[in-house]
């Protein structure tokens, strides 16, 4: 039998640098050929080959209703009958952002564009620019996109520059970066002391998506508040991943619950808020998104921002997760899966730890789970990709990088949970 997925991958490196368009789909961490996708429905995806596959990215994370809602799906196709894109202002724009703030009331005006990346450069831009700083914070491990001042990892030292982690990034340009490990007190304090007249924002995934998942503790979260406040420093949250997938105020909504009053200045989004589409957003305090032009000096633009089609899709995907009820069925079903993998894992002898918060979650081939990424890494590489394998071969598919999040959706049936515990039964029996 011909592997269809590989003569197309075959095909693609010929055209496609790496043969795919975004790094991550090439299996390089896990070794082997990627599946290419023909069609998906509800919790699953068929490949090339015809095999079906429990799919457990659901795009990334924003197919929170599963693949092909049919909600959705109308919502879709009636505005592609009224026209692709525009370049003038549509009512749909209005409605999203009014919806966007209502979710998460943090945010006072937002800025439509179309991906999450460009949303964090923007929003750094904006936090410089309404500031006066030039100073930025981020964590290691915490990704906020291919910008270049956000493409660095953390040197040696506290509070130290950060250096590049691509080629064709000028250190000129992350000069600027300071670089911290997540979950790191001290470290943070530190910065503060050094730079705190200096520094425009910190800007941070509460809940880590990008060294699989990882949460930032109440006393870190709490201090950065504080620090931000004192310094006169913008806490931005890069909620791109676990906006409105956490929880339906996201993940700030769920620190909330322990820290009263708390809120950032300035929020990322993504994924979830474009239900697949390519859209993202980025909002704030009016004091500070009215520095944007054109009503400020702070430039930004986009020429299929606020696509007509993209916001259809957003709308129609926040309308159904904003039911009742919805976020506390799909926690209670990724929850089934953390602790069923626990379990299993456990009966087999293999060291795993889980967590997980509403339809997002991770699992660590370690006793306990990790703070930040240097923990992340010391999960056992060699036996995850063993693991991950054994179960694709089964139809089941998973993140395939060891420092990937999952993602459950309302589509995932109790089945479809105890299939995939089944199969990871068999599959940690073999490791």
């Amino acid at each position: 039998m011909i592997d269809k997925n590989q003569s197309l991958f075959d095909r693609a490196r010929q055209v496609i640098p790496g043969g795919v368009n975004s790094p991550v789909r090439a299996f390089k961490a896990v070794g082997g050929t990627p599946k290419f996708v023909t069609r998906a429905k509800g919790a699953y995806f068929w490949d090339a080959n015809h095999q079906k596959f429990i799919d457990y990215i659901g795009s990334w994370g924003p197919m929170i209703l599963g693949h092909g809602d049919p909600r959705v799906l109308e919502a879709v196709q009636k505005a592609a009958l009224e026209g692709f894109s525009f370049g003038a202002p549509t009512e749909r724009e209005i409605e999203l952002a009014e919806m966007l703030i209502a979710l998460t009331p943090s945010m006072e005006m937002v800025r439509l564009v179309s991906s999450g990346t460009e949303a964090a450069m923007s929003a750094i831009r904006l936090a410089r620019g309404a500031t006066g700083r030039q100073k930025l914070i981020k964590f290691e491990g915490c990704y906020h996109g291919h910008a270049d001042a956000l493409l660095v990892k953390a040197g040696s030292g506290l509070a130290t520059f950060g250096n590049p982690t691509s080629a064709g990034v000028p250190p000129e340009v992350v000069k600027d970066t300071l670089v911290l490990e997540y979950n790191n007190l001290e470290q943070l304090k530190e910065a503060f002391e050094l730079h705190g007249k200096e520094i425009a924002c910190i800007m941070i995934e509460p809940i880590a998506g990008n060294m699989n998942f990882v949460r930032a503790s109440v006393p870190f979260m709490s201090l950065c508040r504080e620090l931000c406040t004192k310094h006169q420093t913008l806490l931005v949250f890069d909620e791109v991943m676990s906006g409105c997938r956490v929880a339906l105020g996201s993940a700030q909504s769920v620190y909330q619950k322990s820290i009263p009053g708390f809120e950032p200045d300035m929020t990322v989004m993504g994924k979830v808020i474009g239900g697949g589409m390519p859209l993202a957003a980025f909002g704030g305090k009016k004091t500070i998104m009215e520095q944007l032009a054109p009503m400020g000096p702070v430039y930004q633009a986009g020429t299929l921002s606020g696509n007509p089609v993209a916001t259809a899709c957003g709308i129609a995907t926040l309308k159904a997760i904003s039911e009742p009820g919805f976020f506390e069925s799909l926690h209670a079903s990724t929850k089934s899966l953390t602790e069923g993998l626990m379990k299993v894992a456990k009966s087999n002898g293999v060291a795993l730890s889980a967590d997980c918060e509403g339809g997002m979650f991770g699992f660590f081939l370690l006793p306990q789970l990790p703070k930040n990424y240097t923990e992340v890494m010391k999960s056992n590489g060699e036996q995850f990709n063993r693991y991950f394998h054994g179960m694709l071969s089964r139809g089941v598919y998973f993140a395939p990088a060891l420092y990937e999040a999952g993602f459950v959706s309302a589509a995932h049936s109790s089945t479809d949970i105890q299939e995939t515990l089944d199969t990871a039964d068999k599959v940690f029996k073999s490791l």
